[in-house]
């Protein structure tokens, strides 16, 4: 859950951790003094994590990529250094296939380079456990541990700037319910929404969500899961079982 602090800026003002204002109550019964909490200082804005030749690609793995079902990419395919393709999905939108060639080769290299800008930023707001039911306005989000959407939608609201920028440093995994949604409000694009993983990464059945995950390890599209982004994985597979990948458009 968020602090008290980053849940005061959220919410455009103060918080209070004591009872309410008021006037003495019956003999006996204490009365409570409001004690504002400060607002934390509003995060800068973010410039773009620079994806280079990844923009490219939909689905990007080290090992192997498997897939089961009808699964649907509107973008590149890329597997560097593994060679086995199981179960081939169906490329769209002119989106091509690069196993173990240059271009696969590059986009392992780029994505290191990606990965680290977006681990690499500092002065974040803290976040933790369940972002189900939250609204985020743009800006830099950390979490010591896993993250998850699961008890509700979560809204990344651009509150009508475009060009505005969510990144997300995780230092464990990243899971969604099944049916839960990253919902884009405010303008925002899932082109500047972007996930840094630091261990795995699993979108629930038939869930939906927005921006680049770029994990270290596994990534996995349960039955039926959409993705406007991408499925980048740093050391290890891909997994998709029917799902629907789409490079967002810039």
């Amino acid at each position: 859950m968020l602090s008290l602090l980053t849940m005061a800026w959220l919410g455009g003002c103060a918080v209070n951790n004591e009872g309410p204002t008021g006037p003495p109550g019956p003999a006996g019964t204490p009365s409570f003094t409001r004690t504002p909490v400060p607002t934390a200082t509003p995060q800068g804005a973010q410039l773009t994590v620079n994806l280079r030749s990844d923009a490219n690609f939909v689905v990007l793995a080290s090992t192997t990529i498997t897939n089961s079902g009808h699964t649907v990419l509107c973008g590149d395919l890329g597997l560097s250094p593994g060679t086995s393709v199981v179960g081939a999905p169906v490329m769209s939108c002119g989106g091509v296939k690069h196993v173990t060639d240059t271009a696969a080769s590059t986009a392992q290299s780029d994505l290191t380079l990606a990965y680290n800008d977006a681990a690499g930023r500092t002065t974040p707001a803290l976040v933790a456990g369940n972002l189900g039911g939250q609204t985020l306005y743009p800006g830099l989000y950390k979490s010591t541990g896993g993250l998850a959407v699961s008890s509700g939608d979560l809204t990344l609201d651009a509150q009508g700037n475009p060009n505005s920028v969510f990144i997300f440093q995780i230092a464990s995994t990243l899971i969604t319910s099944s049916g839960r949604r990253v919902v884009l409000a405010g303008g925002a694009k899932a082109a500047n929404v972007f996930w840094q993983v630091g261990s795995y990464c699993a979108l629930g059945t038939t869930s939906s969500f927005k921006g680049t995950i770029m994990a270290h390890n596994q990534i996995t599209l349960n039955t039926g899961a959409q993705l406007e982004g991408r499925a980048l994985s740093q050391i290890d597979e891909v997994t998709l079982l029917s799902n629907n990948i789409t490079k967002p458009a810039p």
